[in-house]
Formats: structure tokens, C-alpha cells, sequence
């Protein structure tokens, strides 16, 4: 919530007027100096802050609640703190203006509240109707909140007659203002302060950001089977094959009524997770609107793990048939495929859900908008940056295909981190190199807290990513408006060798290399990292389990950086492209001018770049001597050593570069500004590891050494301007 009232709410009415002043300048104006293209109010802002409870046994129902009323806060404060600075600005005289007749009306029914607001003058400011209209929305506004802060406070309140029930209220006294103001010309003061305050209540509501709600799919699957199991002639859901649960819970849904579930004796989490339906129901009664974005579900392997959730929301009230038997469906339900198995299988699991018929009427009711989450992270860390890369690219022209054959408008929500290991990189850049005719007119994606501080800490640098996001997505959705180049088969076909060979490299050194885990653990603060206070879930899916797939992406990639290793983010390249130029011999020109072509393949090495630059070998190695088996340390050491001298020498040609980033001379400054600090700060991080894992120390002196190495960890990543 601090950047909001820090960079955002002044940044996104500057990023509109620079849009407003691009498509003057483009299209011109009509006779009457009314722009010809309009920009409407398009940017939408959203949280897992408060919804995201995968793995985190901390996020209750009541969390969700208190954060929605967080928001609601946030944003009723800044409107208020707006609409008293307009009252300075809209001081007209009734003698030297005529307001429009609809504006007067409103005015005349706001008399009501006149003694509440005035007090003993109820005439007050009766000469200046815009003043006195905004006293009064002062009044609608006070009366809202205080609502809001009685109920954080946990009391059970209700709205007064005079309070604004929704935004769509505060934005009809606005827009009279505004009418009003044009009707009598004086339509250059409308497009000041008031119409800056319009954009931000059309872009905020009262809700601020939409709520993401996210939790794995086998909690629900859990839920789904108590559930049943409290219902007459139910099978037991866990026994059914996928096909009969996909059968089960389309008839369910379409069931007329469904009968109440006492969660008295249920299993706590399946209790909690309907209680969380519970929830979303409330806070759409207290905030008028739907405060709530997606439900994203983690870990989706089936089509089942989508119906399962519709279900749970049928049977809470969100989705099912209205009194006059309309489909209704208030929940979006965004599958998140996350490891390059489940990116293999979207096919699969989308066609098996669009082919449905009560789940594509539902959708209907919706929007019929199928949102489809892809995660940058777990398949980086599962197969390696090429394969992740690769699969993402082709699973979003795989959904795109899936969803225009059966007339399904899609929403690709792009799980990207702060790290090039999570997908991260510029945010135009990001957007531009996704697959031709994908982008139609918007994108969802994430922005990572590590990133926050640098792109939304003051206005200037927020309305610059603001505008640069957006410009990104123009050009990226011109296939709406006419045919766009398609990749060349050749160019398909290349990155699919190269995509394999590199998921090779790196399921070598991951997977099938003896000890490698050791080695991670034992040479890089990843242990320690689990320890600091930030994060929205434990660092391992199971506590005890050190294999790659129990460790999660940010611990996994934040190590890696840490220890100046960076692996995720390039390991496998340089093998890849090696092994293709020994295979194919002329195929060099092919790569050069795929990387000067191709904004996919542009992208990757650009920021493979970045994060080879990141790397410092001999600082990697010195970590290295921090494993107990050394004999293993040299070895692992060697591999990745050698990968990197490959990558760098494979990258550097192919972009016909001299040194790494000599495309983009000003990061590759910055990057080298940064080794003077980082490199001594590294070597203090590898001294009290040394010191805090040594085994024949006492507790006590392990215990000394851990304050001071976690505060290296917050420096290092501050240098290195990412986390995980």
C-alpha cells in the first residue's frame, strides 16, 4: 500500500496525460478541440498480498477480509484528501456561471444532508454550488469510511443513507462536476485536478487493487472429497479417474440446489477453504463491487483441478442459476501451469475444460474470458531458462489457438519474478517478445516486491513504467487491428533443438549429477535465507526435504545469486548453441540473425547477458571452498565454470558483441560500479558461513555469527537489485 500513496496515485493520471498527449499529437482533435481517440481508463492494479495462502498457513479467511478493508481504506482516504483540495479550486460564483440542470438537481437532492454536514448554517456556500457539492461528497466519503475502519476494527457496521455504497456513486457526482463545468466553458478547468481524480476512481473503484486468491490444486481436490463425503449416493472422490471427476462435478455444478455442508468436524483446512468462498462473498457485499481478481490455482496437472473450484464456488453462492434461471459466475478461475510437464499438457487440460458444456456456459456468464496463469519460476527451476523460456512460448500460441477455436476471449497472466531465472527482464522488452497475435489488447503480470523499490519509489521512475508498459502493449496487440509476421518454421525449429539441448545441459548438472544438491546447500546461504522475515510462504514445500522439487524458486534462484553463481538464469545456453553450430556448421548466420530478427530469441540473450555479467566466477568459486567434500566442490565447481566460459563465448558471438551488454553501455556501467561494493561484502557472507556452519563450534557461537550474516544477504541482494 506505501507506493500507492507514495508514486501511484499522482503517477497514473501523469501516465494518461502523456498517452492523451501522444494521440493529440497522432490523431489531432475534432472542430469542437475534442481529441479524436480517447483514452479510456485501462490500467487495473491487483494483489496476492492477503490472498495468496499457497503454503502459508498464516493467511485466513479473516486475513483476506482485513486486507480487502486495507484497500478500501488506502484509496477512500486519498478521495477524500482530493476532494478537499477541490474544493479550493472549484470556487464559482452562481452570479458568473449556469450550472447544468442535472447538476442543480443533484444539489437540490443532496439538501437532505445539509444539517449533517453544516451543522447550524445549512445555507452554507449556497453561492458556490460546485463548493457546496463538494462538501457534501466530503460528507458521502467520511460516512464510507468510517464505516471501513469500524469493520477493520472487527465491529459489524452497515453503511448510513448517506454514505457511498459503490464507486460508480462518487464517479456520477464527479462526472455531473465535470458536465456542469463544460456546459457553461469552462471545460479548461474540468481537465485539471477533477479529471485527474475521474481517472483515478475509474482506475481504483473503492477496492484500490484487485485480491488474487491462490492455493493448491490438491487442497481442493481435499475439500471436494469431504464435501462429498457429507453428501447422499456420493462416490469417494479420491478413487475416481480423471474423466469421472471431470463428469462428477459438471453435474454437481449444474445441480438446481445443492444442499448445505456443515463444516462442523470437517477437516480444518477443507473448513478454511470454504470459508474463504464465505469471504469472497462478504467482501463483495461490502464493497459494491467485486474487490477479487483470480482465483489462481497452483500446481494445476488436470482439468479437474479447475472444476473442482468452480464447484466449491457453486456451492458457496459465487456461480450457479440467478431466480429468473441466468447463469451467473462471480469467481475467475486462472489455472497456473508452473513445471514444463504441466506447460507440455496445457492442451490438454484447456481443451478437455472448453469442451465442457456447463463449464464453457459458466464462462459465458463471466465474461467468456478463460485467464490462464504461466509460471516463469518453477519451470526455470525445473528444466533451465531454454526449456522455460521455450514451453512458455509455445504453450501461450498453444492457448491462444485452443480458446479462438472455440470462441473464448483469453487473458495470459504472466507469473514473472524480479530475477531473469523468474522470467524477469524489462517490462516493454517482456512484452514485445511474446509470441506474434498472442497480446489482444492486455496483459497481467507480476510485479516482484524486490522490484517494487526501484520502479514505483517516486513518480517519475512509476509513471515511466507505467507508460512504458503500456506502449509495450500497443505495439505487441497490433494483430487486432491487422495481420502480423508469424515465426518462420525455420526459426521454430532451430529453437527447438536448442531448447532440448539446453534442458539437457541443465537436467545434467541438476538432476544427474551426484551431490549437486550437496553442493547447493552447503556453498550458498539458501539455509539462511529461510530465516529472514520476508516472503509469502516457507522456503520448501516439505520442511524436510532438501530435493529440488521441495525447494522453492525464489529460495532456489536468491542462493544461486547470492553466491554469485546465477546458474538458472544461463546455465545450458552455451552447450546449446555449441552443440548446434557443431551439428550444423552454417548455422551460425541462421543464430545472427535470429537474435537481430527475433524479439523472442532477442530477449533471451539479452538477458542471459545481464545475468552472465551478474556472475563473478572467481567469487563463485570461493564460495565453492565452503563445501565439505571438496573433491565434489571442484568438480561441480568445473562444470559450471566451464558452462559459463561456453555461454559467454557462445553469446558474444552471436550477438557480434566484444564484452557482455555493449549493446546497452549504461547497464553494463551501472553493473560494473557494483562489483567495488559487492565484492567485499561477498567475501564477509563466505567468513560467517564459514563461521556459522562450522559443526565443532557451540550453539551459542552460531547463534553470534547469524544476525550479521543475514544483514550480508540484504546487502548482497541490494547490489545485485534482485532477489529471487
Amino acid at each position: 500500500l506505501f507506493y500507492f500513496q507514495e508514486s501511484l496515485f499522482e503517477a497514473v493520471p501523469l501516465a494518461y496525460r502523456y498517452l492523451e498527449r501522444a494521440l493529440r499529437r497522432t490523431y489531432g482533435n475534432h472542430a469542437d478541440g475534442t481529441p479524436r481517440v480517447q483514452a479510456p481508463s485501462f490500467l487495473r492494479f491487483g494483489s496476492w498480498i492477503g490472498g495468496d495462502r499457497d503454503g502459508n498457513p498464516n493467511v485466513k479467511p479473516e486475513t483476506t477480509a482485513t486486507a480487502v478493508r486495507l484497500q478500501m481504506q488506502e484509496v477512500l482516504v486519498e478521495y477524500l484528501r482530493q476532494v478537499n483540495a477541490l474544493r479550493h479550486v472549484l470556487t464559482h460564483s452562481i452570479h458568473w456561471c449556469q450550472p447544468s440542470p442535472a447538476f442543480l438537481e443533484s444539489l437540490d437532492a443532496d439538501a437532505t444532508m445539509a444539517r449533517a454536514v453544516f451543522g447550524d448554517r445549512p445555507d452554507s456556500y449556497v453561492n458556490e454550488p460546485y463548493r457546496r457539492k463538494l462538501y457534501f461528497m466530503r460528507h458521502r466519503l467520511e460516512q464510507t469510511l468510517e464505516v471501513v475502519r469500524r469493520r477493520i476494527q472487527g465491529e459489524q457496521a452497515v453503511l448510513t443513507s448517506h454514505a457511498y455504497a459503490s464507486a460508480e456513486q462518487l464517479l456520477d457526482d464527479l462526472r455531473l462536476i465535470r458536465d456542469s463545468l463544460i456546459s457553461h466553458g469552462d471545460g479548461q478547468i474540468a481537465e485539471g485536478q477533477l479529471k485527474d481524480l475521474i481517472r483515478l476512481v475509474e482506475t481504483f473503484g473503492f477496492h484500490l487493487q484487485y485480491l488474487d486468491i491462490r492455493q493448491e490444486s490438491t487442497v481442493h481436490t481435499n475439500t471436494v472429497a469431504e464435501v462429498l463425503a457429507r453428501m447422499e449416493d456420493m462416490p469417494d472422490y479420491h478413487s475416481l479417474p480423471e474423466s469421472e471427476r471431470v463428469t462428477l462435478l459438471a453435474e454437481l455444478i449444474d445441480r438446481d440446489t445443492l444442499p448445505e455442508i456443515d463444516t462442523e468436524g470437517m477437516e480444518p483446512m477443507a473448513a478454511e477453504t470454504l470459508a474463504v468462498f464465505d469471504t469472497m462473498v462478504q467482501m463483495r457485499e461490502e464493497t459494491g463491487q467485486n474487490p477479487f481478481g483470480s482465483y489462481v490455482i497452483s500446481m494445476t496437472h488436470a482439468a479437474s483441478h479447475v472444476m473442482e473450484v468452480l464447484f466449491l464456488a457453486r456451492l458457496r453462492g459465487l456461480a450457479g442459476r440467478d431466480a429468473e434461471g441466468r447463469d451467473f459466475c462471480h469467481v475467475v478461475i486462472s489455472p497456473l501451469f508452473e513445471t514444463i510437464e504441466d506447460l507440455q499438457h496445457v492442451e490438454e487440460v484447456l481443451t478437455c475444460l472448453l469442451d465442457n458444456p456447463v463449464y464453457a456456459r459458466m464462462l459465458r456468464a463471466s465474461g467468456n474470458r478463460q485467464e490462464v496463469m504461466l509460471g516463469y519460476s518453477d519451470s526455470c527451476k525445473d528444466g533451465g531458462i531454454l526449456a522455460s523460456a521455450w514451453n512458455l512460448y509455445e504453450a501461450q500460441k498453444k492457448i491462444l489457438a485452443i480458446t479462438d477455436a472455440h470462441g473464448v476471449e483469453t487473458r495470459l497472466f504472466h507469473g514473472r519474478g524480479g530475477t531473469i531465472g523468474r522470467g524477469g527482464g524489462p517490462t516493454h522488452d517482456a512484452i514485445l517478445s511474446q509470441p506474434p497475435g498472442t497480446v489482444h489488447g492486455e496483459i497481467k503480470f507480476t510485479e516482484q516486491g524486490e522490484v517494487l523499490s526501484y520502479k514505483y519509489s517516486n513518480v517519475e521512475t512509476a509513471s515511466y513504467e507505467l507508460t512504458m508498459g503500456a506502449t509495450g502493449l500497443i505495439k505487441a496487440s497490433r494483430g487486432l487491428i491487422g495481420p502480423v509476421t508469424q515465426d518462420r518454421e525455420e526459426q521454430i525449429r532451430t529453437m527447438d533443438r536448442i531448447a532440448q539441448a539446453g534442458e539437457e545441459a541443465y537436467r545434467q548438472l541438476t538432476d544427474r549429477t551426484p551431490g549437486f544438491l550437496d553442493y547447493f546447500y552447503e556453498v550458498t546461504p539458501v539455509v539462511e535465507i529461510g530465516q529472514l522475515n520476508i516472503g509469502s510462504r516457507p522456503s520448501h514445500r516439505k520442511v524436510t526435504d532438501r530435493s529440488k522439487g521441495s525447494i522453492r524458486a525464489i529460495p532456489w534462484v536468491f542462493g544461486w545469486a547470492q553466491s554469485r553463481h546465477t546458474i538458472p538464469a544461463w546455465y545450458g545456453i552455451g552447450s546449446a548453441l555449441e552443440k548446434l553450430r557443431q551439428e550444423e556448421p552454417g548455422c551460425t548466420e541462421k543464430l545472427k540473425a535470429m537474435y537481430r530478427e527475433w524479439p523472442f530469441f532477442r530477449a533471451l540473450l539479452s538477458n542471459a547477458q545481464m545475468a552472465l555479467t551478474k556472475a563473478n566466477m572467481k567469487v563463485a568459486e570461493e564460495y565453492a571452498s565452503l563445501c565439505h567434500d571438496q573433491e565434489l566442490a571442484r568438480r561441480i565447481f568445473g562444470m559450471i565454470r566451464d558452462e559459463y566460459e561456453r555461454t559467454v563465448r557462445q553469446v558474444l558471438e552471436i550477438s557480434e558483441s566484444r564484452q557482455l551488454l555493449d549493446e546497452n553501455p549504461i547497464l553494463q556501467l551501472s553493473l560494473s560500479r557494483r562489483d567495488p561494493y559487492l565484492d567485499p561484502l561477498n567475501h564477509i557472507q563466505i567468513v560467517l558461513l564459514r563461521r556459522h556452519h562450522d559443526d565443532t563450534a557451540p550453539e551459542e557461537e552460531h547463534e553470534k555469527w547469524l544476525a550479521p550474516l543475514l544483514r550480508t544477504i540484504n546487502a548482497i541482494a541490494s547490489g545485485m537489485r534482485n532477489t529471487g
